[in-house]
């Protein structure tokens, strides 16, 4: 029996999350026919995401009742038939609400599927010299076999109808002997990396996600990216997504012969690394970027602004955006005055307002503040609900205020009057020291972090719980 002839391209999805058949265009006349295999524009346009196959094997199996699996192994794979029919069953082995979930379907060279990480492939011959065939974006290795697994062939819960029953069936003795479900250890989800989890957004991230067994937090002891052989430092298999919270973020310092290449070294070099590792694994990579990239002449930023930075840093954060920019899966963050743990403006402000200090504080420079935690769940509403990889501006919601504004409030809150913080332009702040440059408007547009579905918390609302949890 030969392949259905015409039938347009088609994706249809299966009970198994992510378990995708596909109807294959197959051209034929009186000579045989031809068929586009794997084709990405039109794939990818048909719904399947660019997994990125990088190997090709084929199964052959000489007689009918070839019956091979249930092997599910660490990659995905897009499986379909050169030649001869299957009867195909896959079983979801995946940690998860759908473990243990069947489908099953007869392939022929005019139809395939695609089968995600952990679901277990089974296939038995229904004509003589089959010819099996799958792509898979992993290469095989001897270490990789540790991650898969495996279910009995004749597993009572998944109950698959073969065509051809195993007694009467060719079999391998290993397929024979594989666990029953209820034996069964499910795949686990691949992991989450933070590198840089000992910063202030690195201290928000391990609160966030506290409790995650699949998360993994890794100072610049765990992981140095300036180290050289980022790629074999880690299984990256093993991983999905990393975080990257590691920054060089001393303005100043930045300015300085040795500041100067450090920032380098961190924002750009180490960021090309891990970019590098991100786009040959496949790796989600998620970047914080700054409102230094710009030279703060636009009174709002929206993420498509051409960079204009003033200084070291900013230069530095800007070509580590553009290099983050070319990994196929990235977030860039960008946000602003940041605040979490450790020292930061409103901590001194407190500390001032604390001892009796009436300071002169800039009044010129505009924008809102981002709390860390609030970066943390921004971060977490992207990857959680797969909203579309780019740029997304993140801070905190609100009006716009000066350095001194949000200094007054402080001191409000601090029970201290707001006439205490004086207002100073960052020229007469900075004269006779030696600083970097800054933008004088910071403020960052969010509406595209808001049609993404996630709503950042009032600035004020946030500034006011931070120096209420102060220690007094």
């Amino acid at each position: 029996m030969g392949p259905a002839f015409s039938k347009p391209l088609a994706a249809r999805e299966t009970p198994i999350p992510g378990v995708v058949l596909f109807d294959l265009p197959v051209h034929g006349d009186n000579r045989g026919w031809f068929k586009e295999n794997w084709q990405r524009a039109k794939m990818t346009a048909a719904g399947l995401d660019d997994f990125g196959p990088v190997q090709n094997n084929i199964s052959f199996n000489e007689t009918a009742g070839t019956t091979r699996g249930i092997h599910a192994e660490p990659w995905d794979k897009f499986i379909s038939v050169a030649t001869g029919r299957v009867f195909g069953a896959w079983v979801d082995l995946r940690e998860g609400p759908s473990f243990g979930a069947v489908f099953t379907a007869e392939l022929d060279p005019s139809t395939a599927i695609f089968i995600p990480r952990g679901v277990g492939n089974a296939f038995q011959t229904l004509e003589d010299g089959t010819a099996y065939t799958y792509l898979v974006n992993d290469h095989w290795s001897a270490d990789a076999q540790g991650q898969y697994v495996f279910l009995n062939l004749a597993d009572e819960a998944a109950a698959i109808a073969w065509p051809i029953p195993l007694a009467d069936a060719e079999l391998s003795e290993k397929d024979r002997n594989h666990p029953r479900l209820a034996d069964v250890t499910p795949l686990a989800p691949r992991r989450t990396l933070v590198v840089g989890a000992d910063g202030q957004l690195g201290r928000a991230l391990r609160s966030a996600l506290a409790g995650r067994s699949s998360v993994e937090f890794a100072s610049r002891a765990d992981l140095d990216l300036l180290a050289g052989d980022l790629d074999g430092a880690r299984p990256w298999s093993a991983y999905d997504t990393v975080i990257n919270a590691a920054a060089y973020t001393a303005v100043d310092a930045a300015e300085t012969p040795e500041g100067r290449a450090a920032a380098w070294a961190v924002n750009v070099t180490g960021v090309a690394a891990l970019a590098r590792v991100a786009t040959a694994h496949r790796l989600t990579l998620v970047h914080i970027s700054s409102d230094y990239v710009f030279d703060g002449s636009n009174a709002v930023h929206g993420e498509d602004e051409p960079f204009s930075p003033l200084g070291v840093y900013g230069q530095t954060k800007a070509a580590g955006d553009a290099i983050v920019a070319t990994v196929p899966r990235h977030y860039i963050l960008r946000t602003s005055w940041v605040i979490g743990e450790g020292n930061n403006f409103v901590r001194t402000m407190a500390s001032l307002a604390g001892r009796g200090i009436s300071p002169s504080v800039v009044d010129d420079q505009v924008g809102r503040l981002t709390f860390t935690g609030d970066i943390a769940a921004a971060i977490l509403h992207l990857l959680g609900t797969a909203a579309p990889h780019g740029t997304y501006n993140v801070t905190n919601d609100g009006e716009a205020q000066s350095w001194a504004d949000i200094a007054a409030e402080v001191y409000a809150l601090c029970g201290r009057d707001r006439a205490d913080v004086t207002g100073v332009s960052t020229a007469e702040y900075f004269a006779g020291k030696e600083a970097a440059p800054r933008p004088l408007q910071s403020t960052l547009d969010l509406g595209k972090l808001r049609a993404a579905g996630f709503a950042p918390a009032p600035a004020a609302e946030r500034l006011a719980e931070y120096v209420a949890a102060l220690p007094a």
